[in-house]
């Protein structure tokens, strides 16, 4: 979470009066483009955070102010903001919608309670937009979608309602017709009051009225599909809908907000933020649909060895999740998420994984352009606070007398590496002291030393992760340096399976000794380099105690560590399953340390005997072209050794999707302007890891 200059007020009350009941926690989820920053502004605006609207081609946004994010118009780092409406409170989190920055969209839903999914109207579900939608399935966390950009040519409400529904799986659930189409949308229909909200040109809020005679009909046949819809989902309705003609304003607000925050459904509003449409009945729906901390369930996590459960109560012993660490000018904020008790300025706080106190030396809430600083945060707030040296992402702070340890988010490997190096040697310590609090801000990123050529690598989820980050180095550090051309991180996986492999580790050196006997079988699994594939799968069918349970966990741990070089090119092994069959033990010599080097020796043994295949990170490109380029951008992506998965025409123009090795898409936006005069754009996301050609692969190998 980025965060801006802070402007030092006291407030005795981080809730501002109001009950958890009235908090919401939320995300805004789109794809790049779909216009989520604007809708932010507009958020702002309307809720009286700001006072005047940003727009993004201006560079006067709120949360895209750093420098990069208004030069390339982009969103780049998630950045919280508070508002209120209606006597709510809303948390406010504008994520990023590149897919080079997915790990920071991946940290904020960590900490969310439910989220607003922006659509185009024109483009319908776009690639990031699937995949963030996929990130908040696996989090569990509730939406609504707007569908914005409805004043574009080409908008289709309908269309766009049928891409949630085919491409995502979900289950849309309109409750708004819009009023006019394309240039002439000024408006739409509550489906739910049956009322018509029209926003004259130059108005700063929109006029309700009765449905207009030429869409009341239209109205009342989507008013009763949706009636339908909602009584096959939810049995009070059913119940309603059944014994009479349909469903009242408050039954059918109550199962809306059901299904919602169930995940049965997802509510669909449209609008056009940038001119200033559809906003309000959005935050009307934000507070009217999505949970609160208390309608989500408690947090769970560890102390000890066992399961405990915090429920967002006040009152109860501290714990909070730390998702985003800052480096500013004037010291270093940590972003967190409190889900139980209460934090006051100057407590002393215990950083569960380290076992290292901390002490809170400020607390500040984020709203609009400054901070705010408060006494205290309660359960369900999300705030950023000074004082942590040490805590970083995925961290748990809680209360010294009450430790637990909440699960971390889920940080993705790196995949894309440059060499970077100070211009002046003298810069070579200031360099990796940067680097390092990069990769202390941002988990995605990672730093070693390359051990045959000495040079620092830089590693990222993609090429304008790693050019972001190189650049942040120029200006926030004053460095000059150079990098070179980006790298691949490639993997192997066993070439065939291996079975009965005998590995016996005997050591005698003097005084006790390391004994350890395994019979280990090796095989490929069906999805290695899958998308979300495992590493390794392991297993013991170990019977009659030839190898105790104590140390059948120690071979695994050394088949893991196996898997850090293969055998082809040095490169981390995955896609194995690897099941111990037999083994010894000696009754003197025999240890965890023992079993562990038998375990490490024989699966690197076995992968030799193997053989290993080379693979490749992989995306899938869609590419949206005039017709009349088609065949150019066709056989470009063939000579990059791409996949044509699909082709479609969408709004006059086509659509090409396509599997590409992420080493040949280096440089590809330039060269597709290039070949369509400017006029074609893609979008990319990972696709997990593929074999590599064999001619490819010996090339890569030297032969």
């Amino acid at each position: 979470m980025r965060t801006t200059n802070t402007t030092v007020t006291t407030s005795t009350n981080t809730t501002n009066g109001s009950p958890l009941a009235a908090v919401r926690n939320l995300g805004i989820l789109a794809h790049v483009d779909a216009g989520k920053t604007t809708v932010t502004e507009r958020i702002l605006y309307l809720t009286g955070a700001t006072h005047k609207r940003g727009e993004v081609h201006d560079g006067t946004t709120v949360t895209d102010f750093d420098p990069q994010e208004r030069d390339r118009g982009i969103t780049i780092f998630a950045a919280a903001v508070s508002c209120d409406w209606d006597g709510h409170r809303i948390n406010l989190i504008d994520t990023p919608g590149h897919v080079d920055f997915a790990d920071e969209v991946e940290r904020s839903l960590r900490v969310l309670d439910g989220a607003v999914a922006v659509f185009d109207a024109v483009a319908g579900v776009e690639p990031q937009s699937e995949s963030v939608w996929r990130r908040a399935d696996r989090h569990g966390v509730p939406r609504i979608a707007f569908v914005n950009k409805l004043d574009r040519a080409g908008a289709d409400l309908d269309a766009a309602v049928a891409s949630i529904r085919d491409r995502l799986g979900a289950v849309p659930l309109v409750v708004q017709l819009p009023i006019g189409r394309e240039d002439a949308f000024r408006g739409v229909v509550d489906l739910v009051r049956l009322r018509a909200l029209v926003w004259e040109d130059g108005a700063e809020a929109p006029t309700g009225s009765e449905v207009p005679d030429g869409l009341r009909a239209e109205a009342l046949r989507r008013r009763r599909l949706l009636e339908e819809a909602v009584a096959e989902l939810h049995p009070d309705a059913l119940e309603e809908f059944c014994a009479g003609s349909g469903l009242s304003e408050a039954t059918l607000t109550a199962a809306l907000r059901d299904l919602t925050r169930e995940g049965g459904a997802v509510v669909v509003l449209c609008g056009s933020a940038y001119r200033n449409r559809g906003v309000e009945p959005l935050l009307d729906a934000v507070t009217a649909y999505l949970p609160s901390p208390l309608d989500v369930p408690p947090v769970r996590g560890e102390h000890a060895g066992a399961e405990e459960e915090r429920t967002a109560d006040p009152d109860g012993p501290f714990a909070g999740l730390v998702f985003k660490v800052t480096s500013t000018a004037t010291g270093r904020l940590t972003s967190l998420r409190v889900y139980s008790g209460t934090i006051v300025k100057g407590d002393t706080v215990l950083d569960a994984g380290t076992r290292r106190t901390e002490r809170i030396a400020r607390i500040l809430r984020v709203r609009a352009g400054r901070h705010t600083e408060v006494d205290r945060a309660v359960a369900g707030d999300i705030v950023a606070v000074v004082g942590p040296k040490s805590a970083r992402a995925g961290a748990t702070l809680c209360a010294p007398a009450r430790p637990l340890v909440l699960e971390p988010p889920v940080t993705a490997e790196p995949v894309v590496s440059v060499a970077v190096e100070a211009r002046s040697g003298t810069d070579t310590d200031r360099l990796a002291s940067a680097l390092a609090r990069l990769a202390e801000e941002d988990p995605s990123l990672a730093v070693r030393t390359d051990p045959e050529t000495g040079q620092t690598l830089l590693s990222g989820m993609g090429e304008l992760h790693l050019e972001v980050s190189v650049e942040r180095v120029r200006r926030e550090y004053g460095l000059a340096l150079d990098a070179g051309r980006p790298q691949v991180a490639y993997r192997e996986t066993p070439a065939r399976g291996v079975r009965g492999f005998v590995h016996r580790h005997v050591k005698q050196d003097g005084g006790a000794g390391q004994f350890a006997h395994v019979v280990v079988d090796v095989d490929v699994l069906a999805d290695a380099g899958a998308a979300g594939g495992a590493d390794l799968v392991f297993s013991s069918e170990v019977v009659g105690g030839g190898v105790p349970k104590e140390y059948v966990r120690a071979v695994e741990a050394g088949c893991r560590d196996a898997l850090a070089e293969g055998p082809l090119g040095g490169h981390p092994v995955t896609g194995v399953r690897v099941t111990l069959t037999d083994g010894a033990v000696h009754a003197k010599d025999s240890s965890d340390l023992a079993f562990r080097t038998a375990g490490r020796f024989a699966l690197r043994a076995a992968l030799r005997e193997a053989g290993t295949a080379l693979l490749e990170p992989v995306a899938e490109v869609t590419v949206t072209v005039p017709a009349d380029a088609v065949g150019g951008v066709l056989g470009d992506l063939a000579a990059r050794r791409g996949r044509v998965t699909g082709q479609s025409v969408r709004s006059g123009s086509a659509l090409v999707t396509a599997t590409v090795p992420l080493a040949e898409l280096f440089g590809y936006a330039n060269r597709l302007r290039s070949r369509t005069q400017g006029r074609g754009t893609f979008t990319s996301r990972p696709d997990g890891y593929a074999p590599v050609p064999r001619g490819v692969a010996e090339g890569l190998l030297g032969g």
